[in-house]
């Protein structure tokens, strides 16, 4: 389980370390930075598939991905005495992102790469990547130890071997290096990262693609935009909790079920409400109800990941329905850690109510994402890798 999340330079994050439990729920008002910490999260898991700088320049490269305020914010500024004022920089360009897991941290440090002729020259490299022992980082707790093309990791007598110097700067150590035996966690965080699901595609328009047959093969994990509900729940209902699938639809909807039919060589979900005389197709359903169908396959996987995100599960739902989907994540969060990102605040409240969650309220301070509350001497303890 992560036990910390930090942020660093990212759009609106100027610096943020955040605790995290079994159950997160992150909230706070439009432009508070939400979709900054959701997309931070993703970048992240993108290190461990070798995505990470495409993912970058899908967002329009480094440069428009950076903090765009002052490197610090002067208590003057603060109190409102002085306007924000560029100065001269005091480190080089850098996005930083990190966790830790109570066992093991890992940190990546992007920034620009030296000027050259070279046609490349603002896409981002790979400057520093970490993984140490432990909740902090501490030079006796390194384990993997990544400068710029080289790789380098500590043996069981404690000397440091090299592991390659020639690793290529845009890309990650944990997408690119797999030895067993010469650095074993690496192997294990980026399985741990592979495993991470994201949650924020999910189609419900009338042209979803989870509004038509799908071909009948065994889907024990919903896909990115849902197209294979019906797949997935009938693998739920063959080889995972049949009896949490039919719980969660009843508590949603009393009286109704939801059954999956055979069509030529594919599979379409149908639902059969209280006081109708036929089932109703995918097609015939509402956005609300089809959202809560693909919540429920969603995380009633029988192949849960270490960690699930969910951005805005509330959407299309009619407020009745959220105490019932905060029974449902409650219940999915006993086999992975959860974060969900919501502007709900009633769906933040159920979810209090029905589990142990922790809340993080996310608000502005000078263009700055903080958490509502929480003093900058109250975050866990985070040490970033110089480079």
């Amino acid at each position: 389980m992560l036990t910390t999340l930090a942020i660093a330079n990212y759009r609106s994050i100027r610096h943020l370390v955040i605790p995290l439990n079994r159950l997160n729920i992150v909230t706070g008002a439009n432009g508070s930075g939400k979709s900054s910490l959701y997309h931070a999260l993703r970048l992240l898991a993108f290190t461990a598939q070798g995505r990470l700088i495409a993912a970058l320049a899908d967002e329009g490269g480094l440069q428009s991905t950076l903090w765009a305020g002052p490197e610090t914010i002067s208590a003057a500024v603060r109190q409102g005495e002085h306007s924000p004022q560029g100065t001269r920089r005091k480190e080089p360009v850098n996005l930083k992102l990190g966790f830790g897991t109570g066992q093991l941290g890992y940190a990546i440090d992007l920034g620009l790469p030296l000027p050259s002729s070279s046609m490349f020259g603002s896409d981002p490299e790979i400057k520093r990547e970490c993984i140490w022992s432990g909740a902090v980082l501490r030079p006796a707790a390194l384990l993997v130890d990544r400068k710029n093309w080289t790789v380098h990791t500590r043996a069981s007598d404690g000397a440091w071997r090299q592991m390659t110097e020639t690793l290529s700067p845009f890309d990650s150590m944990l997408a690119e290096l797999a030895d067993p035996n010469a650095a074993p966690e690496m192997l294990m965080l980026r399985e741990q990262i592979r495993s991470w699901r994201f949650y924020d595609q999910l189609r419900t328009d009338i042209d979803a693609p989870a509004r038509r047959a799908q071909i009948a093969t065994h889907t024990a994990v919903l896909t990115a935009d849902g197209a294979s509900l019906a797949a997935t729940w009938q693998t739920i209902r063959e080889i995972g909790d049949a009896a949490a699938l039919n719980d969660a639809v009843s508590d949603a909807f009393p009286g109704a079920r939801v059954g999956v039919r055979q069509v030529g060589n594919g599979l379409q979900i149908e639902m059969w409400q209280h006081g109708l005389l036929r089932a109703l197709s995918a097609a015939e359903l509402s956005e609300g109800t089809l959202r809560y169908l693909l919540c429920i396959a969603a995380l009633l996987s029988p192949r849960p990941p270490a960690l699930m995100v969910l951005n805005e599960p509330e959407t299309s739902l009619h407020p009745d329905l959220l105490p019932a989907l905060a029974r449902l994540i409650v219940k999915a969060s006993g086999e992975s850690q959860i974060v969900v990102v919501s502007h709900s605040t009633r769906l933040a409240a159920a979810l209090e109510r029905e589990g142990d969650a922790a809340t993080m309220t996310l608000e502005k301070d000078y263009g700055e994402t903080v958490i509502q509350g929480v003093h900058a001497l109250e975050r866990p303890a985070w040490h970033w890798p110089k480079r």
